[in-house]
């Protein structure tokens, strides 16, 4: 069922989604001040190329 749901999301705008948070991880990249921010925009664009299936932990 995670594949279906994938496929789906990916057809009704995963893809943009995922391109939209890889080129703000990068523009983000560009200054050392942004490096931490643009690595979890990183994580968001994994998130949002593949969301169902996908595991989130919380760090405290």
């Amino acid at each position: 069922m995670y594949f279906i749901g994938n496929i789906i999301w990916l057809l009704l705008g995963g893809i943009i989604a995922f391109i939209l948070w890889m080129l703000a991880g990068l523009i983000l990249c560009i200054t050392i001040i942004g490096i931490p921010y643009g690595l979890q925009h990183f994580k968001f664009a994994k998130l949002g190329l593949i969301p169902f299936g996908a595991k989130i932990y919380s760090v405290r």
